[in-house]
C-alpha cells in the first residue's frame, strides 16, 4: 500500500472516482463523453494560458458526444486530414468498462477499428501531423495508459511470503486497445518525422515518470512495450537520459530497502543493460556509484531469481567496461552472499564465474583471499547444486589461469575442503569432481601440494590430539566427581 501511495503522490481512487492521476475526464464505463481531457505537464509550459482548473481543452473540432464512426483517412482530402486526426482522436479517449465483454461492444470496436487507423496513419507518414495534433494525441495516450493499476495478487490475499516466480500474471481485460495506444505512441516515437524538439515539449519529465510507474504493472505484455518505448525514449531525447537514470536508480532503491516488490524489474535491468553498454570510457564516477549503490544492492531481495539474468549480465557489462571494476565486483558478490537460500547461492556462483571470465590478474589478486574462502565453504555444502556448481568454476579456462598464477595462496585455502569432500561427501558426482580438481592442483605443482597435505595431516592429528586431552579432562573430572560423592552431587 506505501508503495501505491508514493507512486506519483495520489491517492489510490475508488473505482467510482473518476480523476485518475491527475486527469480532468472522467472515466466512463459506456459510451458517455470524455471532455476537458487534462495532462498534468508541469514540467513545459503549455502552448496557450489554459485555465488552471480546467487545464487545456480540445478546441476544434467539437467535442463529441457519442462515439461514432468516422470516414477513412483515404477517403478525405489531405487539407482535411489534421482535422479528422483530432476527431479520431476523440474517438480514442472515451473509457469503456472491459470487465463486462458484453457492455458497449458496439462502441469499443469503432475505438479499436480508429486506434488502428492512427497507428497506419503515423506509420505510414503520409502526413506529418501538426504540433497542436501531437499535443493532442498524448493527451490521448495519458489518458489511456496512466491509471491506477490493480492491486497486486499479495495485496489481495495478504500473502507477502509466496514465491512471485509461482504467482500467475495478471492480464489487463483492456488490453486490446491499450496495446493498440502503446503501438501508436512507439511509432510517434520512432518516427523520423518526429521532430525531438517539438515532441520533448509533451513527452516531458512528467510524462516518462508516469511511464516508469506502469512498470510495476503486472502484465508482461504491457511491461514489453514500456521496455521497448522508454528504451526508445533514452534513445531519442538526449535531454532525458540523466533523468531516467536516476527515476530507475529511485526505483531500485525503493525495492531494496522498502517493498521488495515490484514487477518491472527484470524490465528495467534490460534497458540499463543496453545503457552500460553504450558507457564511455573512461567511466563517470556516476556510473560507479550507480553500480554500487543500486546493482550490487540488488542481489539481496529473496525474489532475485526472477530477473537475476538481466541483473548478471548489466554486472558484467561494468566489468568488461572497466577491468578495475572487478574487485568491486566480487566484493560486492560476497557482502550479500546468501547464508541459507542454496538456490540463490547457485546464482551467485554462476554470476561469479561470468565476472571472473572478465577479470584480470591484479583485480583477481586484490579478492581472492575472502573469495575463496568463500568458495571452499561451497565446495562442503551439502546441498550437492552448490558443491557441484563451485566446482564447475574449474572448467573454465580463464579461471584456472588465474588460480595457477596464485597457486601458492588458493590452494592452501581450499585444500582442507578438498580432503573433506573425498572423505566424506554423500553425493558420488561431487566427490568425482573433486578427485578431479585435486588432480589438477597435484599437476600444477607437486611440491606445494606435498607441503598442502603434510599441513593437513599435521592439522588433523593435532586436532585428535587435542579431542583426546578434552575426552581426558572430562573422564578426569568425572572420577573426581564420583570420587566426592554426595547427595546434592547431580551427575548428567
Amino acid at each position: 500500500m506505501l508503495r501505491k501511495i508514493m507512486k506519483g503522490g495520489h491517492r489510490k481512487p475508488s473505482k467510482s472516482d473518476g480523476n485518475d492521476f491527475g486527469f480532468g475526464a472522467p472515466r466512463n464505463s459506456g459510451s458517455g463523453p470524455a471532455n476537458n481531457v487534462v495532462v498534468n505537464h508541469s514540467s513545459r509550459a503549455a502552448p496557450g494560458p489554459p485555465s488552471p482548473h480546467t487545464g487545456s481543452t480540445i478546441v476544434a473540432p467539437p467535442p463529441m458526444n457519442t462515439v461514432e464512426p468516422l470516414p477513412l483517412f483515404r477517403d478525405v482530402p489531405v487539407s482535411e486530414r489534421q482535422n479528422l486526426f483530432l476527431r479520431k482522436l476523440q474517438v480514442c479517449c472515451f473509457q469503456f468498462d472491459f470487465t463486462d465483454t458484453l457492455k458497449s461492444v458496439r462502441e469499443k470496436e469503432i475505438k479499436r477499428q480508429t486506434l488502428l487507423e492512427l497507428v497506419d496513419f503515423i506509420q505510414s507518414g503520409s502526413g506529418k501531423i501538426t504540433e497542436n495534433c501531437q499535443e493532442e494525441m498524448i493527451k490521448m495516450v495519458s489518458v489511456n495508459i496512466f491509471r491506477c493499476l490493480p492491486p497486486a495478487s499479495h495485496e489481495n490475499t495478504g500473502q507477502v511470503s509466496s514465491d512471485p516466480e509461482e504467482e500467475e500474471p495478471y492480464l489487463e481485460p483492456s488490453w486490446p486497445h491499450l496495446q493498440l495506444v502503446y503501438e501508436l505512441l512507439l511509432r510517434y516515437v520512432v518516427s523520423s518525422d518526429t521532430d525531438t524538439k517539438v515532441a520533448k515539449r509533451y513527452i516531458d519529465h512528467s510524462f516518462v515518470l508516469k511511464l516508469l510507474d506502469l512498470f510495476d504493472s503486472e502484465d508482461p505484455r504491457e511491461r514489453e512495450y514500456l521496455k521497448t518505448i522508454l528504451h526508445r525514449i533514452y534513445g531519442k531525447f538526449m535531454v532525458h537520459r540523466p533523468f531516467i537514470r536516476k527515476a530507475i536508480n529511485n526505483i531500485f532503491y525503493r525495492f531494496v530497502y522498502e517493498t521488495e516488490r515490484h514487477s518491472g524489474i527484470g524490465e528495467l535491468l534490460e534497458i540499463l543493460g543496453s545503457i552500460i553498454n553504450g558507457f564511455a570510457l573512461p567511466m563517470k564516477e556516476e556510473h560507479k556509484l550507480f553500480l554500487v549503490r543500486a546493482l550490487i544492492p540488488l542481489h539481496k531481495p529473496k525474489p532475485i531469481s526472477v530477473y537475476h539474468q538481466q541483473l548478471s549480465y548489466c554486472i558484467t557489462q561494468f566489468v568488461e567496461k572497466d577491468y578495475k571494476l572487478a574487485d568491486t565486483v566480487i566484493r560486492g558478490l560476497l557482502k550479500y552472499w546468501p547464508l541459507t537460500n542454496c538456490q540463490k547461492e547457485v546464482l551467485f556462483l554462476g554470476e561469479l564465474e561470468e565476472v571472473l571470465e572478465a577479470t584480470q590478474s591484479a583485480e583477481f589478486q586484490r579478492s581472492m583471499v575472502p573469495l575463496f574462502r568463500q568458495i571452499a565453504h561451497c565446495l562442503t555444502s551439502s546441498h550437492f547444486q552448490v558443491a557441484e556448481r563451485a566446482l564447475f568454476l574449474w572448467n573454465n579456462e580463464h579461471i584456472v589461469s588465474l588460480i595457477a598464477q596464485n597457486r601458492s595462496v588458493v590452494l592452501p585455502i581450499i585444500f582442507e575442503a578438498l580432503e573433506k569432500n573425498i572423505h566424506g561427501h554423500w553425493n558420488q558426482a561431487v566427490h568425482g569432481l573433486t578427485v578431479n580438481v585435486r588432480k589438477m592442483f597435484l599437476e600444477m605443482d607437486t611440491e606445494l601440494f606435498e607441503e598442502c597435505q603434510r599441513q593437513y595431516v599435521e592439522k588433523k592429528s593435532r586436532a585428535r590430539d587435542v579431542e583426546e586431552q578434552r575426552e581426558l579432562t572430562w573422564k578426569r573430572l568425572a572420577g573426581v566427581a564420583a570420587h566426592r560423592g554426595g547427595e546434592d552431587m547431580v551427575t548428567v
